[in-house]
């Protein structure tokens, strides 16, 4: 069950995908439903995607999936995501990708690129690229992999080159080793720490400085749950 306002954020949405092909931005969203702030948006938002009526493309600026609307709405539109100033169009998906079962123990995860361990770098994707793990390492959650770039989490055990298996998840304890969107831009592999209104990715190499942002500015797009290494 959506509140009034969670409705009606899905509903504007969903028809600024219809008419214009991308979605609304934060501002256009908050005059919409007449909320004084920013910070209000991404609370309608961040519930909306728990609930399973939308969801945040990874790696993507300002890309929103609608995944379906309220009895009685109709069906949700398809998404023309904005990526780094260009154009992609998004097919509609009402359910992510599952992980493919292999005969000798093992799953196929989605090999996402590297990504950086130590300065944030953007995250690469590359859907055709796979890579295998345990499938006991898994389990039933929804996961992807990958590859570490830098030595800013050695401390911690993970190195440069090491596969990381990462669960999609938009939340995370206290001390939770995550994959943070930094800007919607720039993805990173870090301790999660939050103090009052910041939030502070820790690295684990005293060489490194933690780097604090408001909560506005960091999105989760999983946490670590295993590793692979290569001799």
């Amino acid at each position: 069950m959506l509140t009034r306002k969670q409705q009606e954020l899905l509903l504007f949405i969903n028809e600024r995908l219809g008419r214009d092909g991308v979605s609304p931005s934060f501002d256009e969203m908050k005059d919409a439903v007449g909320l004084k702030s920013k910070s209000g948006i991404h609370r309608l938002i961040t519930a909306l995607e728990e609930r399973g009526f939308i969801r945040r493309l990874p790696h993507r600026a300002r890309a929103l999936e609608v995944l379906k609307l309220p009895p009685g709405a109709g069906e949700p539109i398809a998404t023309l995501s904005v990526i780094e100033g260009s154009l992609e169009r998004a097919p509609v998906k009402h359910a992510p990708a599952k992980a493919a079962s292999n005969d000798d123990g093992t799953i196929s995860l989605a090999l996402h690129g590297k990504i950086a361990a130590g300065t944030p770098i953007e995250a690469l994707s590359d859907p055709s690229r796979s890579f295998d793990v345990p499938a006991a390492m898994v389990g039933s959650r929804d996961c992807y992999a990958l590859e570490i770039e830098g030595d800013s989490m050695i401390d911690a055990g993970i190195l440069d080159g090491d596969i990381v298996v990462v669960e999609r998840c938009q939340t995370a304890e206290n001390g939770t080793i995550v994959v943070a969107l930094v800007d919607d831009h720039e993805a990173t592999l870090k301790r999660l720490r939050r103090h009052r209104d910041s939030i502070a990715l820790e690295p684990a190499n005293s060489a490194y400085e933690t780097r604090i942002f408001g909560p506005d500015r960091v999105k989760l797009q999983g946490r670590l749950i295993g590793l692979v290494r290569s001799y």
